[in-house]
Order: C-alpha cells, then structure tokens, then sequence
C-alpha cells in the first residue's frame, strides 16, 4: 500500500501548504453552500447523538469549490480521523481493501474524483458501504476461496466533477447526495478576506471585491489570485493590498474584469476570428488553441457558456453577440 494514497501531506510545496491553512475546519467557519450546511448539520448531529457513523456523502461540483474542504469538516464535526484517496489511485481491489481495514470506528474516507473508480474495486465497495463487509479472494483456481470480513462502521465522502458518469448502483448507495453552486461574489469577498487576514495580509474592502470580481465564483481561484496579488504588493508596493494595488496586479496577471484569462481569451478569439463564429467542433477548438479537449470543456467552457459567452449547440460550439463585443473590443 503506498503512503500517497493515504497522505495529501506528502506533497511539501509551499502553495499546497498554504491552501490547505486557508481551508476551514468547521460548518461555522464555512462560507456560502448554505443549503449543503443546513443539511450536514442535521445530518451528523443526529449521527453524534446516536453515536453512529453517519450516512455516506456524495459531494458534485466543478473544481475548486470546497468538496474536500467540506470531507474535513465532515470528519472533524463527527470528532473521528479523515483519510484521503482518489479514485484513480485504487487500481487494484488489494488497494481499496488495505485503506477499509485500517479505518477506525466512524472514521472518514474521503475519494476524489470517485467517477473514476474501476469496476473491480467498485463492486468491492458496495457490501463495504451498505453491510460494512468486505469479501476478500484468496487463492486462485480450483484452490480459490472467499473470505469475509467486517469492517468498522465509516463514512463514505465522495466527490466528482462528473456526476453523469458515476453507475446508478454506486450513487444509490449514498445517503446524500448535494451539488455545490459556484459562490457569490459577496460570499468570496468574505472569503478573500478571510484568507488574508491569515496570511497576515493588509487588504481594503475594495481590493478584496476586485479579487472577488474576478474570481469565477470559485474560491480555489479567489485564494490564488490573493496569492499572486500578495506576491506583487510585496514586490512592487507597500506589502498592502489597496484597490490601485489589485488592479494593477491583477492586469499584470492577465485576470480581466469578467475574470477571464489567457486561455480564455485564445479560446474567444479562436471561435470568433479563425473560424468566424463557428460552429466549431470541440476537437478543432482546442487543437487552435493548444489545449486538450477535456480541459476546454471542463475547465474553460463552463464558465464561459455561464457568462453567454459561448454556446453549445449540437452541430459545435458557436460565439454568442457578447462574445463577439468581448473580441472586438481593445
């Protein structure tokens, strides 16, 4: 069994570190996802009052906002240990089966991009969620027997950015099941806010909003771009961050006033000039832009189809009038 399954804490960069300070520990400390918070406070306070561990948790969203901050807490209300896996590091049933053994009475196992968990260590999984037993081969052949073993009663937090491509039987089996919403820009002002005053950041109201602004509604992005303003006030200014200070930070970064990047930018400019508004298959967009087709369209498009800056249609991808403004303009 490798430790990195286990272990995030084994990745040592200075930014993971620091993200992962940023993370809040309790349902108070957590900002927006209202309905979400609502719901896991009934939930585990009724699971703490019986002393069980409690329902497994399906957790849906796009990237950066807060699945596995929200698994912390989970582990944290509950007062148990969280362990932390992905799916596409379980390639073997051996793998699963040596983190479901280990895990203590209500403990909480976290999997990311759950979507991606193979048939074989799949099916594992559901005697493990529904009946907490584990059926174990040995041998092989004629010689070949099963085992079973109960395991400690745990919960399940899953998380994926592909609710779609997640089996029936799989998603049955979580007791809650909840999407996560892009944020707000008033909730990510509080967040940049937050954020700073733990980094020991000096940051007005106005500059934490330009960061909000323009932080696509997702505060992995938000505490990313506090970063890299920090960064800047530090080099080129007093340390504080002002409103001038954001501003011109933020346009050395490339981030514009909608929040759009470089790769954005390419991917506008491609639809509108090079091939004259489209439609445009999904392939051929991100060949013009040098990207790989799942980035564009899991990284990129939504944001920008939210915006009415693109839209989908089933002959390719097709520039909206706001996009064509977006393009045109200096």
């Amino acid at each position: 069994m490798r430790e990195e399954f286990l272990d995030p804490g084994l990745h040592h960069d200075r930014e993971a570190s620091e993200e992962a300070g940023l993370r809040p520990r309790e349902l108070d400390e957590f900002v927006g996802q209202q309905e979400l918070k609502n719901h896991l406070d009934i939930v585990l306070g009724a699971a703490r009052q019986r002393g069980e561990a409690a329902d497994h948790i399906l957790l849906a969203g796009p990237p950066g906002l807060g699945k596995t901050t929200m698994a912390g807490i989970v582990a944290a209300e509950m007062g148990v240990a969280l362990h932390v896996t992905s799916g596409p590091a379980l390639e073997r049933a051996g793998d699963l089966a040596a983190i479901l053994t280990k895990l203590g009475h209500r403990d909480v196992l976290f999997i990311d991009e759950i979507h991606r968990l193979s048939r074989v260590v799949e099916e594992i999984l559901y005697p493990a969620m529904e009946d907490f037993q584990l059926d174990i081969v040995v041998g092989k052949g004629p010689a070949a027997s099963s085992i079973r073993l109960t395991l400690q009663p745990f919960t399940l937090v899953g998380a994926t950015t592909r609710t779609g491509m997640i089996t029936g039987p799989l998603r049955d089996r979580f007791g809650l099941v909840a999407r996560l919403e892009y944020y707000s820009t008033l909730e990510l002002e509080r967040i940049v806010t937050r954020a700073a005053s733990i980094l020991g950041v000096s940051i007005d109201a106005t500059g934490a909003s330009e960061i909000a602004r323009r932080s696509r509604g997702t505060p992995r992005i938000a505490n990313r771009l506090l970063r890299r303003v920090r960064d800047f006030a530090e080099v080129r200014a007093d340390g504080r961050i002002t409103t001038g200070v954001a501003l011109e930070a933020l346009e050395l970064f490339g981030v514009d006033e909608l929040g759009l990047d470089k790769v954005d930018r390419a991917i506008l400019k491609a639809l509108c000039s090079q091939f004259s508004g489209g439609p445009v298959g999904l392939s051929t967009l991100a060949i013009a832009v040098g990207e790989q087709p799942e980035t564009i369209e899991d990284v990129y498009e939504p944001f920008l189809i939210q915006n009415g800056l693109i839209q989908r249609t089933p002959r390719g991808r097709v520039a909206t009038d706001a996009s064509w403004r977006y393009a045109e303009s200096p």
